[in-house]
């Protein structure tokens, strides 16, 4: 039995293209069918807005015009685009109900949640809490019942996020994106050689795993 195909994304909870991306990599996934490669998925931090503080007074829209300073018709526009690509793949974006919150503490969790096993699934729960349920994921109580959603231990989970214990590992995906030239995400590596750049659509996706795959045949032939 193979190895499976090695997927390195960095990617962000606040970020409406991530989690897009991964609905495409999964349909792009889903489309080779019988022919689909085995995979091993691992989320790398990257904050897309460091200073962010934890309680953000505002919406969304605020936050964007003040961040890209935009005028707030030109974020209206551009997050009404965004709903719509998201509602292609799947997703109810809802920015109106949105907290924007600093990120920090949430990737901290999705390194606790890799040690257990379980980043894979937080890393859906915390996409929707954020885009779609209107949670707040910049709290510690409100992470801990997002990880105990998850199947992680709600105590363990708490201690992990209050003694600090995953932020070296953060900071150190984050030097390695800057090490990769990343400066936006999501950016996904595949087998630590090819980078696609993007939420790109899935057919995208599927070609490139099936050039992995076929590449991997190849050297073992």
């Amino acid at each position: 039995m193979s190895t499976p195909i090695k997927i390195d994304i960095w990617s962000d909870i606040a970020c409406p293209w991530c989690y897009i991306g991964k609905r495409h990599l999964e349909a792009g996934l889903a489309s080779l069918g019988d022919d689909a490669p085995d995979v091993e998925i691992e989320y790398h931090s990257f904050e897309l807005a460091p200073d962010t503080p934890v309680d953000f007074e505002g919406s969304e829209v605020d936050f964007l015009a003040k961040h890209k300073g935009l005028p707030t018709e030109r974020v209206q526009q551009m997050l009404q685009h965004v709903t719509g690509v998201a509602a292609n793949a799947g997703l109810d974006y809802d920015f109106d109900a949105l907290k924007h919150t600093k990120t920090l503490k949430a990737h901290e969790l999705l390194h606790f949640a890799k040690s257990q096993g379980r980043q894979l699934e937080l890393s859906e729960i915390l996409f929707k809490a954020y885009f779609t349920d209107g949670r707040h994921v910049g709290r510690v109580d409100e992470l801990v019942e997002l990880a105990a959603e998850a199947g992680l231990d709600a105590d363990a989970a708490r201690a992990a996020l209050e003694s600090g214990r995953y932020a070296a590992d953060v900071q150190a995906d984050i030097a390695q994106a800057g090490a990769y030239g990343i400066n936006g995400v999501p950016f996904f590596v595949f087998e630590g050689k090819y980078g696609v750049s993007g939420a790109q659509p899935a057919e995208v996706f599927g070609q490139v795993l099936t050039q992995v795959a076929g590449e991997r045949d190849g050297a073992a032939a």
